[in-house]
């Protein structure tokens, strides 16, 4: 193929992504009632996470009751912000259902020019890559957002100021937590591709696991900005898990 061929290649593929981008974003735009039920579920006392907390410390014979008994009503102060922060988010969440496709078509495209094993390799990463991103959205959506949320909402300074949350602020830092949460759940690719690369190796990452662990926190109390351990302590375990499984991935390539 020349140069031209592979421009009009590269054409087609922008065009499908856009087409289906858009198509994507037209039907999370229309599915506004179940989009925001689902984006909104963790402002509400009956969130999944504090039913399962309450259950499980009565289990326990604690008294947990005062966690799903909160009110936190959210305004929009603005004429146009409802439906800004409507077209927003349906683009979000467009993105992240289509990713996958957009990440085959750009792979399809770029794959002729790898070797076999460049390929197998390269869709291992892919991959993983977002699944491990998921699986960070999820987490905070499931855990790290709603605890911030319940924090942050019912926070007070005096009695006589009370707490007016905005549509945007909850929005903004519902995608804030998720995007850090999705990066931070890819340390094992980075991991994998600096041990790849020679730059680090499971001994040094062994030496300093220590220091990793001290980061870890620094990182978990910025994300939480909760006093209570055991909300660090949920933020703070799987980024922990994911650089114990880190050691191991750069441990298989040097075996």
């Amino acid at each position: 193929m020349t140069f031209w061929d592979h421009l009009e290649a590269l054409r087609s593929v922008i065009l499908r992504i856009l087409a289906v981008a858009l198509a994507g974003f037209i039907i999370a735009f229309c599915l506004k009632e179940p989009l925001f039920k689902l984006i909104l579920a963790p402002s509400s006392p009956d969130f999944i996470l504090y039913r399962w907390i309450t259950a499980v410390a009565g289990s326990m014979g604690i008294d947990a009751t005062a966690l799903q008994d909160f009110s936190v009503d959210l305004f929009s102060t603005t004429l146009t912000a409802q439906f800004m922060i409507h077209m927003k988010m349906a683009f979000y969440v467009s993105v992240v259902v289509i990713m996958p496709y957009i990440l085959y078509l750009l792979f399809g495209f770029v794959s002729p020019a790898l070797h076999a094993d460049e390929r197998r390799s390269s869709t291992k990463v892919i991959v993983w890559s977002y699944i491990l991103f998921m699986a960070g959205i999820i987490l905070d959506y499931l855990i790290i957002f709603p605890l911030a949320f319940r924090f942050l909402g019912t926070y007070q300074v005096s009695a006589s100021i009370p707490n007016v949350i905005t549509l945007e602020s909850y929005t903004d830092l519902l995608i804030t937590l998720t995007l850090l949460m999705g990066i931070l759940f890819e340390l094992p690719i980075l991991a994998w591709f600096l041990g790849k690369l020679g730059l680090i190796d499971s001994t040094f990452m062994k030496r300093y696991r220590r220091h990793a662990i001290v980061v870890i926190l620094i990182i978990a109390a910025v994300i939480t900005p909760t006093t209570d351990v055991f909300t660090l302590t949920i933020v703070t375990l799987p980024i922990y898990l994911l650089y114990e499984l880190s050691i191991a991935i750069v441990r298989k390539p040097e075996k």
